[in-house]
């Protein structure tokens, strides 16, 4: 099985003793993702190869979504899989309106001021409310936190992995 994967969860855990996992979910689209017949792949550090599993029930559960996955009736069916990373085929992933990304696309991405300096690679990207903020990491020096607004970010060329922004005073 070749192709590029993302992840969209989490598996940490059993609950109950009817083959029900709890995910911490990493996708935008849980209700897309998680869905009756929805096929994802068990990455797991123990097992060879992904491991191909079709979504049977889901549910939202506290934090966590709670899955069972078809011919896993019972807790010991899916023990096994507990610790691993739960992810689509790219071409499994929906087309995005204009002007949304998917997280994936932006973490790697080199960022550069308008002026042509360049600032570093974004690392990572946080939630902490009214918008995003990219994490970008300098050759040397603190980590750069760019608040995904438009006075902020210019330019998006996922294509080339660049990422054109115009630094508001106190941001660096």
């Amino acid at each position: 099985m070749s192709g590029e994967f993302f992840t969209v969860g989490k598996l940490v855990n059993t609950h109950g003793i009817q083959g029900e996992v709890r995910v911490v979910s990493e996708t935008d689209f849980p209700e897309e993702r998680y869905k009756e017949g929805s096929v994802l792949y068990l990455f797991h550090p123990a097992m060879k190869k992904p491991v191909p599993l079709t979504v049977a029930t889901a549910r939202e559960h506290k934090n966590f979504y709670l899955l069972t996955f078809k011919n896993h009736p019972y807790m010991q069916d899916v023990e096994k899989y507990k610790g691993g990373v739960l992810k689509i085929r790219a071409e499994d992933r929906k087309e995005l309106p204009e002007g949304e990304f998917y997280f994936q696309d932006i973490i790697g991405c080199e960022v550069f001021t308008e002026e042509g300096q360049h600032l570093g690679v974004i690392k990572e990207i946080l939630q902490p409310g009214a918008n995003d903020v990219w994490v970008v990491k300098p050759e040397k020096g603190k980590d750069i936190l760019l608040p995904y607004i438009d006075q902020v970010v210019k330019q998006i060329d996922i294509t080339n992995q660049r990422i054109t922004v115009q630094l508001l005073e106190g941001l660096i």
